[in-house]
């Protein structure tokens, strides 16, 4: 079975739903999230994508992001991807939604609504080997430098 994605318009109103690839092939615009996790500290948690991704494999990005399923919340959709790709559970807030369009590579497009919540936790996380391949706490300020000197690195 194929995974689909919420087809959107710019107000979040929901227009159908869409193959997942396909969605990325054309650049429709869609539902999806991501998670910011920090912790005491105020460092963010980051992964690193593994290699066989099918789009920006191998590149750091936010502690976690995906799409919700049809008829699926998006706040219960993004803590049930913190737990699949992450191993953590903890409280999440949304702070806001944007969106958002982007290239990356293979004739691929995100054109996405994010909907971005955020989390605190000094838990370990215990991530899926399949969709993870490193992770990192980060501050801030040295995350936020090194994209810019190394912007190929991220997301």
């Amino acid at each position: 079975m194929t995974e689909q994605v919420i087809i959107v318009d710019t107000r979040d109103n929901e227009l159908g739903t869409m193959e997942k690839l396909e969605a990325h092939r054309t650049g429709t615009l869609h539902r999806a999230f991501s998670v910011f996790l920090f912790n005491s500290s105020h460092e963010l948690l980051i992964q690193q994508r593994t290699d066989h991704k099918y789009h920006s494999g191998g590149l750091w990005t936010n502690t976690c992001c995906s799409h919700p399923r049809p008829a699926e919340p998006v706040r219960q959709a993004a803590e049930r991807r913190l737990f699949e790709e992450m191993g953590l559970r903890c409280p999440i807030r949304k702070v806001f939604d944007f969106v958002y369009t982007a290239e990356v590579g293979g004739g691929l497009k995100e054109h996405e609504l994010d909907h971005v919540f955020v989390g605190f936790t000094d838990r370990e996380p215990q991530p899926d080997p399949e969709e993870v391949q490193a992770w990192q706490w980060s501050h801030p300020a040295v995350l936020l430098a090194d994209i810019e000197a190394n912007p190929g690195r991220y997301t």
